[in-house]
């Protein structure tokens, strides 16, 4: 069902200038390696998670981001605070873990009204021969969206062991994976959303996916297929496969 487009003052095309990261979790899928440090400083490849996050957003032109922390929160602080090339804010969460949609709307102060990226701190991706945040931007369009995610492909997808999350129609308006069959893109991680449709956001904690889901009802979610490859780092495990990835793509 169609619904009330949602006004953006950014235009269309144009890169977000600030970005969010979601660096609160628990991260209890990668212990041991969790147990006194958190996810996002995991290294890969001799780099964190978040440094590589951090790394994409600045090559797509993002300026400010704004990073959520709870487990470990002293270590992030640290870590960010050594960035020369983006303004970093945080987003504290260490009394309450809000989730990601409860983190988000704890950060919208600092975030603005324009539309802004937001990652995940355990995914990043080799780059294909464009970067795939400058592609998402380029495809941007307030009119028709409210939120666009990076899908990426299940063949091109490194550490994701899955059904897939949506399909795809040749617009690029997407579906949820309907129970029990399989759908050939899953969520890597990445997205443009406007903040907007914060505005009637539950308080506490809440997954971004409610928003998933009120945007499908009113046809305004979109997706992009990443070129490249998607390295999902969730498990100890994954690490080596990343870095296998990563050796093969630089032979």
């Amino acid at each position: 069902m169609k619904n009330t487009t949602i006004v953006s003052s950014i235009s269309n095309g144009s890169a977000p200038k600030k970005a969010m990261v979601l660096a609160a979790g628990l991260g209890k899928r990668m212990r041991p390696l969790t147990e006194n440090k958190p996810k996002p400083l995991i290294k890969v490849q001799g780099k964190t998670l978040l440094d590589h996050g951090l790394d994409a957003l600045a090559q797509a032109g993002v300026e400010e981001v704004v990073i959520n922390v709870h487990y470990h929160a002293d270590q992030i602080e640290e870590h960010v605070a050594t960035r020369k090339n983006l303004k970093i804010t945080i987003s504290d969460e260490r009394d309450e873990l809000l989730d990601s949609g409860g983190g988000i709307v704890k950060a919208l102060p600092k975030l603005g009204k324009n539309p802004f990226y937001l990652i995940n701190a355990d995914s990043f991706w080799i780059e294909g021969f464009q970067p795939n945040l400058t592609r998402m931007a380029k495809q941007w369009n307030a009119d028709s969206m409210d939120i666009m995610l990076l899908l990426s492909g299940m063949a091109n997808a490194i550490g994701f062991n899955s059904k897939g999350d949506f399909d795809m129609d040749a617009d690029g308006r997407l579906t949820r994976r309907c129970e029990g069959l399989v759908t050939p893109f899953g969520y890597a991680g990445a997205a443009i959303i406007n903040p907007a449709i914060f505005k009637t956001a539950p308080k506490g904690a809440f997954s971004i996916n409610q928003q998933f889901d009120e945007a499908i009802e009113k046809e305004r979610l979109f997706g992009m297929r990443l070129e490249g490859l998607w390295l999902h780092v969730g498990t100890p495990e994954a690490i080596c496969e990343a870095e296998e990835a990563i050796a093969m793509s630089a032979a």
